[in-house]
């Protein structure tokens, strides 16, 4: 019986979506900032992209637009471009208002150095729109410029509330979706130049092998109306589940705590924090190189240029190639569903292409940073460049894909590759396989084995922190603050053991020092 570690080919279960073309790709820069124009050729040159498809806009250099100035500079502009260039075709709608019936360019990708934001004006809601939208909602007309930018097709938009998307939830490739008034708007923007470069460099590296490694979910578990952010993201894990994508879930209420080893990073979704914290203050972490990494936060992406605030710029200033946010508040249910998202993903679609079909509404708050043209996961049926970081991740989807409906089949197929190779990363998998099951005991068993097996420290406490979780959440604090105590004294002094004495401080916090005496006064 051949190792999965030698089966290099499978049968492909997972349909890929045609890819977006070049030629239907406009790149839009602020012609004011020499970068930015550089950034868009280096852009259009790596994907292929037409030059003829580059657009530059004397636009304010600076993250912010104002509404007058985003109709005067922006908006009108474009829309210029578009018809003097030939790319729309225009009619009306049955209420006279100008609307787009045919485009060549379905996605428009603005550079760094295009403002990001339209700040709120002091411009009144129609009566009409106060009408049909909730106070809360019918007030807003500041916006993300991207998503804005979405519904340049449709003149006359009212710019408060929000614009119901019409891609939301569909399953098939934008060219085939029949809204050609409506543009896919991304953007390759970061804190430097150097990083977007980065991202695009990425992002052509990985779609050659595929993104392969660990998925890590970090619920909120904050109840009530929040509720739908943890399915979305219990809903991840099954996907994984079927897919064959190791996945570390933390249920609980605290987001991963400081320095937490996540290691072999390829997939990230967590809530609810405003600025970064867990894994990213670790000076050492870095994502793996294609990473997708996305943390729900209202403001997510409210500094999107800034590496050390909020979560999109942190995000990709450690490695990550993609990420989606909010530039203001969006409302939960008007955000990026995570879970349509991944699967989108994981079928093959473009970054794009997934992120507009996560998101209920237009012309709100959205952003999507990264190479839109990104499609991390084509490589799902075996295929691709074959890289030895990548071999245990591949050997475990194949053992997923060809032995998924016998579980305990495939259980005894990957025990013995791990066996036969001392696999660390093998054996890791089936105590989070167990784990998964209900089956504690054995999942320990198997984090212990791999904890031997791994070379690096990191990755042998987080053999530990699984077992102190399935303790801590089984209700046994003692033994779990016990197994913590344990693996600071043998894992030692390193970055990622600042998380090991976080838990310790959740779940068996110092006591609080001594109260001060109060002063008295002497005695007259």
């Amino acid at each position: 019986m051949k190792s999965v570690f030698v089966i290099l080919t499978l049968t492909a279960s997972l349909l890929t979506a045609a890819p977006i073309a070049p030629k239907n790709v406009a790149v839009l820069y602020n012609s004011q900032i020499a970068e930015s124009k550089n950034l868009a050729e280096f852009y259009a040159k790596a994907r292929e992209i037409p030059m003829q498809n580059l657009i530059g806009l004397p636009l304010p250099d600076s993250a912010q637009i104002s509404r007058k100035d985003y109709d005067a500079k922006l908006r009108d502009p474009l829309r210029k471009a578009f018809i003097d260039r030939g790319w729309w075709s225009m009619g009306k709608t049955p209420q006279g208002k100008r609307v787009t019936i045919s485009t060549k360019i379905t996605t428009l990708v603005c550079m760094r150095g295009v403002p990001f934001k339209i700040p709120r004006s002091a411009i009144s809601p129609s009566k009409e729109t106060s009408k049909k939208l909730p106070a809360t909602i019918a007030k807003n007309n500041e916006a993300a410029v991207d998503s804005e930018l979405s519904a340049l097709g449709q003149y006359g938009a009212p710019i408060h509330g929000a614009l119901n998307n019409p891609y939301y939830k569909k399953d098939q490739p934008f060219s085939e979706s029949g809204i050609p008034f409506m543009l896919l708007v991304g953007r390759i923007d970061a804190p430097d130049f150097t990083l977007c470069k980065r991202m695009i460099t990425d992002a052509i590296a990985t779609e050659s092998r595929g993104l392969w490694g660990m998925c890590y979910l970090d619920l909120a578990k904050k109840g009530g109306g929040y509720a739908i952010g943890d399915q979305w993201l219990e809903i991840i894990a099954q996907l994984n589940r079927t897919t064959g994508i190791p996945t570390v879930i933390d249920r609980n209420k605290q987001t991963f705590t400081t320095n937490y080893p996540m290691n072999d990073a390829a997939l990230y979704y967590g809530w609810y924090t405003t600025h970064k914290n867990g894994p990213l203050l670790n000076p050492e972490f870095r994502f793996r190189r294609g990473a997708i990494a996305v943390h729900l936060h209202s403001y997510s992406a409210s500094n999107l240029r800034n590496a050390n605030k909020n979560w999109t710029g942190p995000i990709l200033a450690k490695g990550a190639a993609a990420t989606v946010g909010n530039i203001y508040e969006p409302y939960l249910h008007m955000t990026h569903h995570f879970d349509i998202l991944h699967d989108r993903l994981l079928k093959g679609y473009s970054l794009i292409e997934a992120a507009y079909m996560a998101m209920p509404m237009s012309s709100w708050q959205s952003v999507v940073l990264g190479d839109p043209l990104y499609r991390p996961f084509i490589h799902l049926n075996g295929s691709g460049k074959k890289d030895p970081e990548d071999r245990d991740y591949r050997a475990i989807r194949i053992a997923n894909e060809r032995w998924g409906n016998d579980p305990d089949h495939m259980v005894k197929k990957i025990r013995t590759a791990a066996a036969a190779k001392t696999n660390a990363r093998l054996y890791e998998y089936l105590g989070l396989w167990h784990r998964d099951q209900k089956k504690p005991e054995v999942a320990i068993a198997f984090f212990q084995t791999a904890s031997k097996k791994h070379i690096k420290k990191s990755d042998r406490l987080r053999q530990w922190l699984y077992t102190a979780d399935i303790h801590r959440q089984n209700g046994n604090k003692s033994l779990a603050i016990a197994t913590l105590k344990k693996a600071k004294e043998t894992i030692g002094n390193i970055p990622e053991s600042q998380t090991t004495q976080a838990l310790l401080n959740i779940l068996d916090p110092p006591a609080p020092p001594p109260a001060t005496p109060k002063k008295t006064s002497p005695k007259k």
